[in-house]
């Protein structure tokens, strides 16, 4: 039997017809690479800990721009790669039972920028938003300072987080027009707001106001803070992700720009995470 596959490894080395030597070594080539990734993917399974898997997973999704200009495409094309690679890691998230996704895709310093990089930006998350929808396997809702946003794409990622508010399945928070400042902001704002209402008054409230409070009037309220984020394209900055909510959270930075980032970039993420001794003080 072993000399049968040498022969026909030797008969498949040889030119033909149909493909070059090189062509067919080629062939081989990635053939023993998937191999040894699919390897290497049940090795970090097996490595990860079902009982310390995150709950919610927080993602600066960082890097499409660079990596549209390294690949010689336009920079569009870099954020269609990056909304491409969206689906694919929640279903990653859906296998590992995660509960709640928070992606990053436009902050509010971002909306500082000229018209013609940031149009392009919002036509892909509007597109993105419907498609994940669409899909009927998560409920997906944008947090966020949507009142910065064309009138037209808060109204559109309005509707697609309604059309599947009733899916029992993962939350997707898509953060956009997202600032961990503005934030803290709208959540004063919205607490002193609240209060007025009431008739409290400021030295009223100044004597009862606490975190909680606080975090009741988050983009976020009523989720459980994220117990990893994830940051991608070798950036080592928290930007003012999740500002609040992060405050335990354990980081993992990846040097894979975002449209790069893989399945094992992922279990590499959340084997270190387990690997952690979490402590909620200094």
């Amino acid at each position: 039997m072993r000399d049968v596959i040498f022969d026909k490894g030797a008969e498949a080395a040889r030119p033909n017809q149909t493909g070059s030597y090189h062509e067919v070594r080629s062939v081989h080539m990635a053939s023993a690479s998937s191999l040894l990734y699919g390897l290497y993917e049940r090795r970090l399974l097996h490595q990860i800990d079902p009982a310390k898997l995150p709950a919610h997973i927080g993602v600066m999704c960082d890097g499409n721009r660079r990596w549209a200009r390294s690949s010689g495409e336009q920079v569009e094309g870099g954020y269609i790669a990056g909304a491409d690679k969206i689906e694919e890691f929640l279903g990653w998230c859906d296998q590992l039972h995660v509960e709640l996704v928070t992606l990053w895709l436009l902050s509010t310093d971002n909306l500082s920028r000229s018209a013609d990089e940031i149009e392009p930006l919002t036509r892909v998350i509007e597109d993105l938003v419907d498609d994940l929808a669409a899909t009927r396997r998560w409920r997906v809702q944008p947090v966020g300072a949507l009142d910065l946003l064309p009138a037209s794409t808060a109204s559109r990622l309005k509707a697609a987080a309604e059309s599947c508010a009733d899916v029992d399945g993962m939350t997707v928070n898509i953060a956009v027009a997202y600032g961990g400042r503005r934030e803290l902001a709208d959540a004063v704002r919205s607490l002193l707001h609240e209060h007025a209402e009431q008739g409290t008054s400021l030295e009223e409230l100044a004597e009862v106001i606490d975190v909680e409070h606080i975090s009741e009037h988050l983009y976020t309220r009523g989720q459980p803070d994220p117990d990893l984020v994830i940051r991608t394209s070798g950036e080592q900055r928290l930007s003012g992700f999740l500002l609040w909510q992060s405050a335990h959270s354990e980081y993992y930075f990846c040097e894979a720009m975002w449209p790069d980032f893989r399945r094992i970039d992922f279990l590499r993420a959340i084997r270190a995470y387990g690997a952690r001794e979490r402590r909620y003080g200094t």
